[in-house]
């Protein structure tokens, strides 16, 4: 029987299918473990975006004018003894923080908050720019391009240089009408809220433009809610994003009793602008300036500076309660001023207008570095002319309290470190002592 010379093809033909499958199985369960391998990828890092380092909701920056380390001690004191406690003492994170400016040992208000708004060193008097005058990126433009709501909120003027420093670039900061039109025409800023609306208005509607432009009036074309009241503050509804500007009357500028009422609480302003905010899915930031920390202190005012301070720790517990404990919360002073102390040996429990005047040997408890207290002056600062009594007894008890040791019109800043507080994510960044530009650098690693 003669064998079939077909087998020996059939059977290599067999053997290269055999060899061709199996190569294919090879590729194809190579390709499926390298579909695993990225899908589990893919979600290792949605699980480490989302429930390992899931970035905070709400971040909050408050700015505590003047806040130094032995500003401190003295709201405590003054608001209930030495043994008393704030809502800064109970954050867990805290820092003394550095404030030079490029061009001085001493920073001034525009560059101190220009640090705090954009992370670079500028020149005293410059809002957010460079040497060379290019603008300096800031945070509330970094949180905007991330998605986040803004928000910008004072008990001072829109226009002064703490919060001009997160909105406009300008080499004077006290050019408060070119600000003002930064801040309307750049329309970068969802809500914000401050006193005075001089510098948004022109001289025909008793305001102090010199262009005639009424920005008031523009923001309210461009969809703004504009609010002058605290009435109408509390009525803007809370379920839809806002666009709100709220101007009020300055209830400390005189005896108008109706602006008294009418003025919210530096608090008021941030429970709103929390509750407002908070509707935006990706989260917001927002700028809190406790602008009238820095006013009282530069006219010699003990009282009225340790009531604003204490303005700002009751806006702290605002600001905890309605952003809640996984929100990122700041509070950092920017340039320690006047040199405010008390001194001699108050009782333990002293507080409140114990604290004022003269102690029982005649000596003020309070005293200043500097500011227009003072009696003796140098240089081009020259102190107000006054008449000497026919009698030193006639002396008024306000020339006898809180004296400043020199005369200057308006209390200087020191060279002090100021101090930093901290809660929430990223907050444990802030301990021993930081520039200020890091706080900039620990909110935008939040974003």
């Amino acid at each position: 029987m003669k064998s079939d010379k077909r087998f020996p093809a059939v059977a290599g033909l067999t053997i290269e299918l055999m060899r061709s499958y199996i190569a294919l199985v090879k590729w194809r369960n190579q390709l499926l473990a390298l579909l695993c391998l990225a899908v589990f990828a893919g979600l290792g890092v949605l699980y480490f975006q989302h429930w390992v380092v899931q970035k905070p909701f709400g971040i909050i920056l408050v700015i505590g004018e003047g806040l130094a380390p032995e500003r401190i001690a003295l709201t405590r004191v003054y608001l209930g003894s030495s043994d008393a406690r704030l809502a800064l003492d109970g954050m867990p994170h805290v820092a003394l923080v550095t404030n030079y400016s490029r061009d001085f040992a001493v920073s001034d208000q525009a560059a101190a908050a220009s640090a705090l708004a954009t992370g670079v060193k500028v020149n005293n008097r410059s809002l957010s720019i460079d040497p060379a005058g290019k603008p300096l990126a800031n945070i509330i433009e970094l949180a905007r391009g991330r998605g986040r709501a803004t928000g910008l909120v004072t008990n001072e003027s829109l226009t002064n240089a703490t919060c001009a420093a997160f909105y406009a670039h300008a080499p004077n900061a006290n050019d408060s009408d070119q600000i003002a039109r930064q801040l309307v025409e750049g329309g970068k800023i969802d809500i914000c809220m401050g006193i005075s609306t001089a510098e948004f208005l022109p001289e025909a509607k008793q305001g102090q433009r010199q262009d005639n432009r009424d920005l008031l009036l523009e923001l309210r074309q461009s969809g703004f809610d504009i609010v002058r009241t605290r009435a109408e503050l509390e009525s803007i509804p809370g379920w839809r994003r806002p666009k709100l500007f709220g101007a009020f009357a300055d209830g400390n500028s005189g005896s108008n009793q109706a602006a008294w009422n009418d003025e919210p609480a530096l608090s008021d302003m941030v429970r709103r602008a929390i509750e407002l905010l908070q509707f935006n899915q990706r989260g917001y930031l927002l700028i809190v300036d406790a602008g009238r920390m820095r006013k009282a202190a530069e006219t010699n005012n003990a009282e009225k500076t340790l009531t604003e301070t204490a303005e700002l720790d009751r806006t702290l517990s605002t600001a905890q309660r309605y952003a809640g404990p996984k929100s990122t919360i700041i509070v950092s002073g920017d340039t320690a001023i006047g040199g405010l102390h008390v001194n001699g040996f108050p009782f333990r429990k002293d507080s409140g207008i114990a604290l004022l005047g003269l102690n029982p040997s005649g000596e003020p408890w309070m005293t200043w570095a500097t500011g227009p207290k003072g009696v003796q002056s140098y240089g081009a600062a020259k102190g107000p002319e006054k008449q000497t009594p026919a009698n030193p007894d006639e002396v008024t008890r306000k020339d006898q309290t809180e004296p400043a040791a020199f005369y200057t019109r308006s209390a200087l800043e020191t060279v002090e470190d100021v101090v930093s507080f901290g809660s929430g994510p990223g907050t444990e960044m802030l301990h021993g002592t930081i520039d200020n530009t890091q706080i900039f650098k620990i909110i935008r690693d939040e974003l």
